[in-house]
């Protein structure tokens, strides 16, 4: 019986226009075998956690450039919270300054990537939040 596969939801919060580096990661996790669902572009945290409910997803991957990182992903957090998806685990992508890491990790990102992560090291830290999927 083969496990099921990990559901990632990647999606665009606020007024940033700039995709690629979203894309190139939501084609990486699908390529490491995990459904991929993409939102698209200026997506409000509405949008992101009523998508969350609809698929049923384990991980919310947030790409923001914009620097409203600290309103944005509060907020996707407390509209996940309220839909009873607390275990939902949420990462952050973007331009983040580091002084800011710790405050989101304390509110409950559990992981925050700035330029240069790499696709290797989001999988793996994917799989090892989601252990129970495949």
């Amino acid at each position: 019986m083969s496990e099921r596969k990990i559901r990632v939801l990647v999606a665009k919060p606020g007024l940033d226009g700039h995709d690629r580096g979203a894309k190139v990661v939501a084609r990486a996790l699908r390529d490491a075998g995990m459904e991929v669902i993409y939102t698209g572009l200026r997506q409000t945290p509405e949008m992101i956690a009523e998508a969350a409910l609809q698929e049923d997803v384990d991980v919310v991957g947030l790409s923001i450039l914009s620097g409203a990182h600290m309103a944005l992903a509060p907020r996707v957090l407390e509209l996940l919270k309220n839909n009873g998806q607390q275990d939902v685990k949420v990462f952050l992508g973007g331009i983040i300054p580091d002084e800011d890491v710790p405050r989101l990790k304390e509110i409950g990102v559990h992981s925050v990537y700035g330029p240069g992560a790499t696709t290797d090291q989001i999988i793996a830290d994917i799989r090892a939040a989601i252990p129970q999927a495949g």
